[in-house]
């Protein structure tokens, strides 16, 4: 990637956003309470903050206050401000939030960053797995040093397909229909309860595809990014961004299969 005035602020924004998800991540696995317990709900009783979400939060904002503070932000648990920068970070403090309640190891904290409306750097750090994956877009996604590509694409009947489930009911059970009649058609499904980390293992080859009704901008756009500079093709209903209605993410020839069987089969509605 040539060296411009942009890349050299892309360089700072992946510094910053490195450092950040590290010291979170370092805060969330070495200091997890042993009582750890749920602090708030959010859209039902299931779906749940623990006080270390918040502390979490509250450690990479004003991680960000402190070296970007012109620069507005977008996270999870509240934090949102304009900023004046043309910069937004968007923040998911943890992404899986359940699995770290449960001593469960599928969680991450995942921080990206946006100039004029477009993620240009994510990263997304799993302590657990003692993993930190990060991309910066135009220059390749990377886990450690380790340069990232998607799988090469199987047939649809081949593919392996990772998605996730929502916290409201209905939702639950219009997604459940989706899964009961897509299983058939795919090797197998998996669900491991982080998006971000759904979308890293896209990146990684560790699943063929990935889609997902109501996932956020903090779930996905750190994630997204790393899965489309490791060659995954991404994207909503045919034709339209990741969105909260439906988010993919495959290699490309699994990618051209799976949207239009899930458009077919209504998963971007409950």
């Amino acid at each position: 990637m040539t060296d411009t005035p942009e890349t050299g602020l892309y360089t700072e924004l992946l510094d910053v956003a490195l450092e950040a998800a590290r010291r979170a991540g370092a805060l969330l696995h070495e200091e997890r309470p042993e009582g750890l317990g749920v602090a708030a709900t959010k859209t039902s009783p299931i779906d749940v903050v623990t006080e270390m979400d918040l502390a979490s939060e509250k450690l990479i904002t004003a991680y960000l206050a402190e070296f970007r503070p012109e620069d507005g932000l977008l996270g999870e648990e509240g934090a949102n401000s304009e900023g004046s920068s043309g910069v937004r970070w968007v923040v998911d403090p943890i992404d899986g939030t359940v699995n770290y309640l449960y001593g469960r190891q599928d969680w991450a904290v995942s921080i990206a960053a946006e100039t004029a409306g477009e993620t240009v750097v994510g990263v997304v750090a799993a302590p657990a797995r003692g993993h930190v994956y990060h991309a910066v877009r135009g220059a390749g996604a990377w886990l450690g040093g380790e340069r990232l590509r998607c799988r090469p694409a199987p047939p649809l009947a081949e593919s392996l397909i990772g998605t996730g489930f929502g916290y409201v009911r209905e939702r639950r059970e219009a997604q459940a229909e989706v899964v009961a009649r897509l299983l058939p058609q795919v090797r197998d499904i998996r669900r491991s309860g982080s998006a971000a980390l759904d979308l890293c293992d896209v990146a990684a080859g560790r699943l063929d595809g990935y889609y997902e009704r109501g996932t956020h901008a903090w779930d996905y756009a750190a994630g997204e990014l790393i899965a489309r500079e490791a060659g995954a093709l991404t994207g909503g209903r045919a034709g339209r961004p990741v969105g909260p209605d439906l988010a993919v993410a495959a290699s490309p020839g699994v990618f051209d299969e799976l949207q239009p069987l899930l458009e077919a089969l209504g998963a971007w509605h409950d």
